[in-house]
Order: C-alpha cells, then structure tokens, then sequence
C-alpha cells in the first residue's frame, strides 16, 4: 500500500483548528512497515504566524516513556538488563530508605513506590540529573516497593533514565543511548529528549486550553506527583534550558514523522526495513497487562491505568486495538503500535487540552479517520 486518500485525515485536522481546539497537528501513520500518511497543518507559532511544516518539532511529553522504556528493552535484549533484578544492582544509591528490593520490572510497570517528585524541585534541578538522581535515590517509597500501584508521572524517566545509564557499558544518558541505538539505526531525525541549539528554531510554540482550569489540591498525589514549578505545560516546558535538558520520562521533543517511524518498528514486532531492535517475541509479550493490571492507582485519583508488562499504556478508546500499545503525554499528544493490523500512528499537536469526555478530544476524530482511510478496523 501507497500513500493513502488523505482528504477525510486533513479534514478532521483543519475542523479542529478551525473550532479553536488545536494549532497546528502533524499525524504520520506506518502500515505493514510503510509510510501511508504524513499529513500537517496549522501554525507553530500562531503569534508569528508561523506555518507548520513536515520538520516541526513538538513537546510530547509522556510519549517520551515509550522511549524510554524501549531504550531499557534493548539492553535487556543484550543482557545488560535483568527486568527482575533490584534496580540497587545498577543503581547502588537506590537502595535507599526501603527500596532496596524495588526491581527493574517494578520501575517498568509503575510498582516502584516512588512516584512523588522530590520537595522543592525546580525547572533548573530537573535539568541536573545528577540532581535529580541524587534526590530520587534518597526518597522514602509510599508502599513498600511491588506492592501498589503509584502511577511515576514523572519520576519514571529518571529512574529508568538513570538504570539505563548505569547499566550502559559506555555510561551513555537516555538522549545519546537513544539517538546511538534507536534513531541511528532507524534513521530518525527528530527523536530528542534533550535538544540541540541547531533545531531550537523548529520546536512549535504550546499553548494550554485549560490553562485558567483550576489547579488540582497542592496536597493530592497527583500534584505532587508534577508539583507546580515543574508541571507539564508550557510555562515550564517551553523553556529553552528545560528543552535542552535530557528529561527521560516528559522532556521529548518530537517530529511526528520519526517518531511513526519509532512506533512502526514495535508494530513490526521489533523491526522495520531490514533493522532489528527487539526480538519479536519480547514485543509481542508488551500487548499483555501488568500484575494487578486494574488495580486503582491513587495518584490518579484511584483510576486503573492500563500499563502493560512493558511499561506502555495497553488498549483502550484512543487506539485501534485492545492489543495496541501506546503512549499518551500530557495535553492530548499520543502514538501508537497496533501489532494486531501491523500499524502505527503518531500525532504531534501544540495545543495542549485535558479531555474528561472522549467527545472532548480533538485528536480522537483525527486517530479514527486514519484508521478509516486505511480500511482498517477501529475495535477499541
């Protein structure tokens, strides 16, 4: 299959626009392997009234956990990574205050019991991760490591960040691992976390449609699981220290092309165009949930979040598939692979929304008019 009709996709995206929901979208689709859509619009800047174009940047936020987690999957490929030992065997400081049998798979699923950022964290603290490190490391866990799950809003990209490193022969950060043993051998671009001054220019300008909602109570788990001074919105994120920061679990910066590109490969059971990442039989077992996978999480307000065995969201009414894996991030963006119709998606926006009602979500019209495109099945 060739590039696909696209008109039903770019008209779900301009309605979008053109209700106000959104600024500029960039969605990408991968089937069996190849590029069938690459569809943008709108204004990365709306202030300057700057086009989007095919090699606009956006924040994605926790998309970036799927790559993460992905990173982590490719050393346990290549026995760096023992998903059940403690995350103290790589990680010594770790071991810390009670977490000293907190595991790698416990990190991965959101079981680790640390879930809370440390108190007075600061834009300039998260761009140390030595910090960061540091001040994780010596944190009380909520639970005893393994036994309740305590959704890592944020926490979870510098533990696994830091697992990665640490277990890294070469003692690489998340950035370099990912750009030397992902993006290189896909031949992606635009897979940042942690950009660089030369493609600064390209990042489109967020906004935030619910930026006069009020704030959740300073004193639930969910605030304090992203506090305040380092929430996961543009005041924050669009700053130009924080952007160039290696933020392992919400600091991506993405193009929508590549990051398809990265979906593809797990939709290809760990392969795309003759390079393999994972073997296929390690992805196919991300497309099974989690121990206690709907257990109410109360850093979530008590709601079940649907993490699979891999550390990626698993099914639900945003993807095609109950077998899908996926990533949302803050503000709407997602991608996903569907290994079921060997398919992924990504979509890129920069306005950023919570949606308490699906009929809310601008990108969901957009997700399901690719499937249709393709004559696919939507089975969510």
């Amino acid at each position: 299959m060739g590039i696909i009709d696209d008109t039903a996709v770019r008209a779900a995206i301009r309605t979008a626009i053109y209700n106000g929901l959104e600024e500029a979208v960039h969605a990408v689709a991968y089937h069996q392997g190849k590029l069938v859509l690459n569809v943008w619009d709108g204004l990365a800047d709306p202030a300057n009234g700057t086009l989007a174009s095919a090699d606009t940047l956006y924040n994605v936020y926790s998309v970036t956990k799927a790559v993460a987690a992905t990173a982590l999957h490719i050393q346990a490929e290549k026995g760096y990574v023992d998903y059940d030992a403690p995350i103290a065997d790589y990680w010594p400081e770790f071991a810390q205050n009670g977490k000293a049998s907190a595991t790698v798979r416990h990190a991965l699923t959101h079981r680790a019991g640390v879930p809370l950022m440390p108190e007075g964290v600061t834009p300039e603290h998260m761009c140390d991760s030595d910090w960061m490190a540091s001040a994780i490391a010596a944190m009380e866990p909520l639970a005893p490591p393994g036994e309740k799950t305590l959704y890592q809003s944020m926490t979870f990209g510098w533990i696994i960040g830091e697992i990665v490193k640490r277990a890294d022969p070469k003692r690489r950060d998340l950035n370099v691992f990912v750009q030397e043993e992902i993006a290189a051998p896909l031949g992606l671009a635009d897979l940042w976390i942690g950009i660089p001054d030369a493609v600064a220019d390209r990042v489109a300008v967020m906004s935030n449609r619910n930026e006069n909602d009020p704030p959740p109570p300073e004193a639930t788990l969910y605030a304090r699981s992203m506090p305040h001074a380092v929430d996961l919105v543009p005041r924050v994120f669009g700053r130009p220290d924080v952007q160039r920061a290696c933020i392992a679990g919400v600091g991506g910066i993405f193009n929508a092309r590549d990051e398809a590109r990265f979906w593809a490969m797990l939709a290809g059971g760990g392969e795309l165009d003759g390079v393999r990442l994972l073997s296929a039989d390690r992805v196919a077992n991300f497309s099974n949930v989690r121990d206690n996978g709907d257990e109410p999480d109360p850093v979530m307000f008590g709601m079940p979040i649907p993490i699979s065995v891999g550390g990626y969201w698993l099914g639900g009414h945003r993807v095609s598939t109950p077998r899908a894996i996926w990533h949302p991030g803050a503000g709407g963006s997602l991608g996903w692979a569907d290994p079921e119709q060997n398919l992924a998606v990504a979509i890129c926006h920069n306005r950023m929304f919570n949606a308490r009602d699906p009929k809310d979500d601008p990108i969901l019209p957009i997700s399901k008019a690719i499937i249709s495109a393709l004559g696919l099945e939507w089975k969510s």
